[in-house]
Parts: C-alpha cells; structure tokens; sequence
C-alpha cells in the first residue's frame, strides 16, 4: 500500500473503532509494525488522532483530552487562510487519460486529511485555454494552484513565461520546467530512475543488451530514454535498440508498429526489453504469441506504468510511477507554502517502484 493508502485506513479504522493498536491493525494491512507507527506518528503531527502507548484513538474534545496525550505541533500550521477560512486549491488536468485520475485521487486523499478543498478545471491542449482555466479559478478566489498541464503544451517559452506570472503559488504536477517559470514548484515522478530500475533488473537476470520500445507521444518517454541509456552505460552493457512507435490517429496498426520489435525477437537480436506503456505492453505480448514467441522464454519484458500490466495473459512485471503520492506530496506542499510563504522552494522527485511478475522471467532464474 502506499503511505497515503495506509494513513487513510488508519484514519477511516480510528473513526470506525474509536481506537487502534499499531500491532493488530498492522497484522490487518499486511504491513510492518514500526511503518504502520511511523503513519500514525505523521498523522498524530498533523492533529489527525492522538497517540497512545502502543496505537492510536480518535480525539476528544479539547477540555477532556489529558495533557499527555495531545497530540504533538503539527510540522505544517493549520491549513486555513488569514481569514480563518480552509484554503481552496485549484487543480488543472488534461482531458482523458487513465494516468491522471490515480493522481487526482491522490490530490483528493491528502485534501480530505488536511481539511482543503480542491476545486477541478478540464484544461484543453492549447496555451491559451489552459490560461483561460487557470484565470477562472483565480478569480474565483482559490489559493492556490495545482498544474497538471497538457504534455504538448507549445510553445515552452511563452508557457514559462505565463507560469512564471501567476497571482498565486503553484505547484507543477508530474511536469518539469525550467527556470524561466520563476517561483513555481515542482513535484515529478522520477522517470529516469525508474527506466534504470527496469534495466538493472534486467541485467542482473543475465540480459547484456536491453531494448526501449516506448510511445512517441509520451512527456515521459525523453525521461525513460536518457534513463534507459544511462543504466546501459553504467552497466557496460551492448547498447540495445531503442524503438519509438506512434499511436495517433493516422498511426499504423499495432501489428506494423511492433513489427520491427518482434522481428528483432525472432531473430535473437533483442531478448529483454523496457516498454512504455501497459497498453502497448499487452499488445505486445499478444502479437508476439500469434508469431509463435513466448514471453518471457524468448523476451523478457518489463512495462512501465503498471495501470493493469497484471491483468496480461501473462502478468507483466512493471516499474510503477507513485502517481497517488505525487498528487498528495503536490497538494501537501501548497499547503505548506501558504502556511510558510518563506520557506525554500521546492523540486520534489519520487522514485517509483519495481513489482516483479511472470514477464520477466524472474521465476525461473537466468533467462539468458
């Protein structure tokens, strides 16, 4: 489970049972006893529950709370306004996309723990409609902005410039900028990290060469290949090909955009390769078993994203970007920037994880 996914259960346990015990609800979650202590440390910090020896209860009112167990100073002061107002943060999306509602999920974990409320905008893919959207919120009178802007939003500069302008702080949601954006923070996944991780994992089953299949149109994609090269070169392994295919709407069938990969597959030329997205992934798998090749006898592959790289034909083993937290480390720190508009401003990157399945062929040992 993710930290926010704990702490919300622990929340939502306290609320139900009046009070918990750190051994038995861990025991309950299938999680450590000192990580399920170290949630309920965060969230006795944030005024959430009061801590007592060996769990947790819900707090009681004020004048019968015993001193000793008040819970600490929260490390971020009470998430409201001057006026004694809580904060309203506006939050702008691209249209579409499964990617973007785990982290919307995530913004809206951390909003109903910090008491904020969040007000949504439907960006469209032009400069000048994510302006009018992000005009509207501000004269609504939000605090201030998450920004979650089209991946092809064009051209940088003016959109650096416009950011660089805003009334209000911001935070930029799995994008990154550069300086010309000014006084805005970002919060990112770490996307080079995690092609690496995906390499590295790869190699240490064997593979001296490891191919990147990853989609054209993706924001990531630049990330996951200088991340991919890197690992390859850290590791002295063969540089392995690196295919970018295109799913527009003018784009070729799935069978003509993979087909260099699997002739690659078929000819021995690539046994191991990285793929972005699960989509494509599947589809993969699926064309390379119409062809008479197995996955992962004769390609080991890792997807990256992992949205539902488990439900494969054969469950893929993926590299997952923590898009929920991402959200709530985004939100979290508008907050604390206008709690604390002096504090340092900041560039946050979160690694993702590997969850290793069949695809990669980890079951069965060195698979090269």
């Amino acid at each position: 489970m993710l930290a926010d996914e704990r702490r919300q259960a622990i929340l939502r346990a306290v609320e139900r049972e009046g009070s918990i015990t750190v051994k038995d609800l861990a025991a309950e979650m299938g999680v450590s006893a000192v990580t399920l202590r170290q949630d309920v440390r965060e969230l006795a910090g944030r005024g959430l529950l009061a801590r007592v020896h060996g769990g947790a209860r819900a707090l009681a009112p004020a004048a019968e709370t015993p001193a000793a167990d008040r819970p600490a100073p929260a490390a971020v002061p009470s998430p409201t306004s001057a006026a004694g107002e809580a904060y309203v943060i506006g939050l702008v999306v691209p249209p579409g996309g499964y990617y973007y509602a785990e982290v919307i999920r995530g913004v809206q974990d951390a909003a109903r723990a910090l008491g904020v409320r969040v007000v949504l905008a439907v960006s469209g893919e032009s400069l000048a409609e994510n302006q009018e959207q992000v005009r509207q919120l501000t004269a609504g009178g939000i605090d201030g902005l998450l920004l979650m802007l089209h991946p092809g939003l064009s051209p940088l500069d003016e959109a650096e410039q416009w950011l660089s302008t805003l009334g209000v702080p911001a935070v930029l949601v799995e994008r990154r900028v550069g300086p010309g954006a000014g006084r805005l923070e970002q919060v990112t996944s770490d996307h080079a990290y995690g092609a690496a991780l995906a390499v590295r994992h790869l190699a240490g089953l064997g593979h001296d060469k490891v191919a990147l299949v990853a989609r054209v149109e993706s924001p990531n994609t630049p990330l996951l290949s200088a991340g991919w090269a890197e690992a390859v070169q850290a590791m002295d392994l063969a540089p392995g090909p690196e295919y970018l295919i295109s799913t527009a709407d003018d784009a070729a069938p799935a069978d003509a955009r993979f087909e260099k990969v699997v002739r690659a597959v078929e000819e021995g030329e690539v046994r191991a390769a990285l793929v972005h997205n699960d989509i494509d992934a599947i589809a993969l798998v699926g064309i390379l078993r119409a062809r008479g090749l197995r996955v992962p006898e004769d390609l080991a592959l890792v997807t990256y994203d992992d949205e539902v790289a488990e439900l494969s034909e054969v469950p893929l083993t993926a590299v997952a970007p923590p898009k929920q937290a991402v959200g709530a480390w985004a939100l979290d720190l508008a907050v604390r920037r206008l709690s604390a508009p002096a504090m340092p401003l900041a560039e946050i990157l979160l690694r993702p994880e590997l969850r290793v399945r069949a695809s990669c062929g980890a079951d069965r040992g060195a698979t090269a």
